[in-house]
């Protein structure tokens, strides 16, 4: 299966997600976005695919989004686009793209709805310790 994860390794929830589709048995390509951000155009079509808004996929915690006054609800989603491409830590992750779909994977599990359930085998936990996955690789949460 072909996938794909918009990633930052200083993330837990994008550690939990990248783990989780392994766990699938998934080799998935992986893109640091902070290091090679995604272009204007697949930025759009991400958020798009994953039926959400400009605003919807914008980090706030953490980021500079205050600064940049990206709170003001005048701003155009092209506005906000621009702001997210020059500045990529304002890209909300993890998005991942699976021929099934694709999330903003908040929280990790998200990935399981586009994930093929059938692939996992076994129980999974987060970082935290909150199992996501019970023995027979069912989905607990």
């Amino acid at each position: 299966m072909d996938v794909t994860i918009y990633h930052n390794p200083a993330c837990g929830t994008s550690r939990n997600t990248l783990e989780l589709i392994q766990h699938a048995g998934i080799e998935p390509t992986v893109i640091e976005y902070l290091k090679t951000p995604p272009s204007r155009e697949q930025l759009a079509k991400m958020i798009s695919d994953a039926g959400l808004t400009v605003r919807g996929a914008i980090r706030e915690k953490g980021t500079p989004y205050a600064e940049l006054g990206l709170d003001n609800t005048e701003l155009s989603d092209d506005q906000l686009l621009d702001a997210m491409i020059e500045t990529p830590i304002l890209i909300n992750r993890p998005f991942v793209i699976t021929p099934m779909g694709t999330r903003l994977s908040r929280p990790s599990e998200v990935v399981l709805d586009i994930l093929p359930a059938d692939a996992f085998k076994g129980p999974f936990s987060k970082e935290d310790g909150e199992q996501i996955l019970d023995e027979e690789g069912k989905r607990i949460v």
